[in-house]
């Protein structure tokens, strides 16, 4: 399959497993999951058809690892990054010690006022390198890295939860735990 169509059907998969299932009628079970069958001929009802393979190739080459795969191959389900309720059924996890925050310029001087909120979603997103806090930075502009003592939080009880693709997730990072910020 082409980078274009993968693309295509990444964000589509995105779309309606992590923010809007109803539109195509599914409806996310327990951990987030939904059949593959159920998924497949959602998407033909809606004119958007792909095929068994095309889906585990995007599951295969996504570059963020944003699906998964249960272990029988016949449930689907988009690891973190959710609007919708839903529980994944994560295990809490001890994170390393600093965790990076990757945003754009514009969201600088409100996380230095307010800490770093979840906002739409279930959990603020975490990463345990500043490459990737970087890639993710980008998306949003001039890319911001925050430097979280994830180590005290941790010590002080906040909860930490690190999905199937190594996304650190929290529910909110006061200032109080902001080591530092770098721009790149």
């Amino acid at each position: 399959m082409d980078e274009k169509r993968l693309v295509k059907i990444s964000k589509y998969l995105a779309k309606h497993l992590r923010h809007q299932p109803e539109r195509l009628g599914l409806i996310l079970e327990e951990g987030g999951w939904v059949t593959v069958d159920a998924l497949l001929a959602a998407c033909r009802r809606h004119d958007f058809t792909m095929s068994q393979l095309e889906l585990e190739e995007v599951v295969a080459k996504n570059d963020k690892q944003r699906f998964s795969f249960d272990p029988t191959g016949t449930r689907i389900r988009a690891n973190q990054g959710h609007s919708v309720e839903v529980d994944l059924q994560l295990e809490t996890a001890v994170p390393p010690d600093i965790l990076y925050h990757g945003t754009g310029r514009p969201a600088v001087a409100s996380i230095w006022k307010d800490g770093i909120s979840k906002m739409s979603r279930h959990h603020v997103h975490l990463s345990s390198d500043i490459e990737t806090a970087i890639t993710v930075g980008k998306r949003h502009g001039s890319p911001v890295v925050f430097h979280i003592n994830a180590l005290d939080m941790n010590a002080n009880r906040f909860l930490f939860y690190r999905s199937t693709n190594g996304v650190w997730l929290t529910e909110y990072i006061p200032v109080s735990y902001l080591l530092t910020m770098t721009e790149h």
